[in-house]
């Protein structure tokens, strides 16, 4: 019998931290987003999200609440989505729409003052605009220079 998809969303856990350690991705992806490795220590205001299939990580973001959100929104209760990625071997499954559509309800389980989900996506990486369009997320239409050029400031209501 085949093992069915068990997508959810969990606060990070140092359980999680050789899978997400040994996480890779291709060059042309890697341009847009940080590997998880990069985020051993964060600071308060910085929540490190797991995507588990059948509780292995498989992909990985933060939530800030913390001043950078500033930069992105007016919006108080607002939270700004950086850094998600799905390891390459796991990609090309759907679980990165699948926890993208977790997203409303895991946050305002976990966040519940949050009423919006903030993120930059660069310009060029059409897949990932793709994605965010699918789950909900919309242009408010501000742009923002980024690392590697112009970004598509999206946002979420939850």
């Amino acid at each position: 019998m085949e093992k069915t998809d068990y997508i959810e969303l969990r606060h990070f856990s140092n359980e999680h931290v050789d899978l997400l350690h040994s996480f890779e991705l291709p060059k042309d992806q890697v341009q847009f987003t940080s590997l998880p490795i990069n985020f051993v220590d964060v600071s308060e205001g910085q929540h490190r999200i797991v995507i588990l299939n059948h509780n292995e990580p498989v992909g990985f973001f933060i939530l800030h609440s913390t001043d950078r959100v500033k930069a992105y929104s007016n919006n108080q209760y607002a939270m700004l989505l950086t850094s998600f990625s799905i390891n390459h071997s796991q990609q090309g499954k759907g679980y990165a729409k699948q926890a993208m559509n977790l997203l409303k309800q895991f946050v305002s389980a976990e966040f519940p003052n949050c009423n919006e989900i903030i993120l930059a996506v660069n310009h060029k990486n059409i897949t990932a605009q793709q994605l965010y369009k699918r789950v909900g997320f919309q242009d408010t239409g501000k742009r923002k220079v980024g690392p590697i050029g112009e970004q598509f400031i999206m946002n979420l209501i939850l």
